[in-house]
């Protein structure tokens, strides 16, 4: 599936923009995709990094898994040292993005945007743009 998904960008990465509040799910559906894509790492929020890479083993080529959490961030030019715009370029990228908000002038326009909500303490909302 993700596979598919990838080769149909033209241009950029696979970038998935998770936007909700504070505990809303955004790490733990992170933690659920890297997991069906074979990452045996565990997987947390990089709050403190702002970016973990992980090699995706179940698809072909040199494939990464990029996780960033932008909660600290004032914007996107607090990634530009850290690479962020070759990463978003390779179109052989799948990234997750916490809290996108902070740098939304620089997320490609065809990117998926995936809304959480509280409904209760076990049961989200999830709306995919």
């Amino acid at each position: 599936m993700f596979n598919k998904i990838s080769l149909a960008t033209e241009k950029n990465a696979l970038v998935m923009a998770l936007e909700g509040e504070l505990g809303a799910g955004k790490t733990t559906l992170t933690q659920g995709l890297a997991k069906i894509l074979g990452i045996k790492a565990k997987v947390k929020s990089p709050t403190f990094t702002l970016i973990k890479k992980y090699k995706i083993p179940r698809l072909k080529k040199s494939r990464f898994l990029y996780h960033l959490d932008c909660y600290r961030l004032r914007d996107h030019r607090d990634l530009l040292a850290l690479g962020i715009k070759d990463i978003l370029n390779n179109k052989e990228n799948v990234i997750l993005i916490e809290w996108p908000e902070r740098i939304r002038k620089i997320l490609p326009k065809n990117h998926i945007k995936i809304h959480m909500d509280h409904v209760n303490k076990h049961t989200r909302k999830i709306t995919i743009r």
